[in-house]
């Protein structure tokens, strides 16, 4: 079992900057991909950004250049540098995780959410 806590979140005006991180705990042998998935309001949920375990990093088109994901594998933690922050970036943010068991098998977990409000 993987927890993920997530932090970072809050108000900020459009052309600011946040910082959201998260990090996981429990009883596995190692985290695989770590993404940052968001869910606006009256929009279906989508993935912001993805970082693998040996740091290759994939992004959503209406992010790209703006938006940085990172981790650290030894605290075994992800954050989502946000700079330019637009109003259409608001959305609740999840942190999201593929994990591996002692016994090999894999799963994935999802923090709580952070709400983002970017107000213009």
């Amino acid at each position: 079992q993987v927890q993920l806590v997530e932090s970072g979140g809050g108000l900020v005006q459009a052309g600011g900057s946040l910082r959201l991180s998260c990090a996981a705990s429990g009883r596995f042998l190692k985290i695989n991909d770590m993404a940052w998935y968001r869910r606006a309001p009256g929009k279906q949920r989508e993935l912001v950004a993805i970082i693998t375990r040996s740091h290759t990093t994939n992004y959503a088109d209406s992010v790209k250049g703006r938006f940085t994901v990172s981790r650290d594998n030894a605290k075994n933690t992800v954050s989502l540098q946000m700079n330019s922050l637009k109003p259409e970036d608001t959305a609740v943010y999840y942190c999201n995780c593929n994990a591996e068991g002692w016994d090999s098998s894999t799963d994935d977990y999802w923090g709580q959410g952070t709400q983002v409000t970017v107000s213009s």
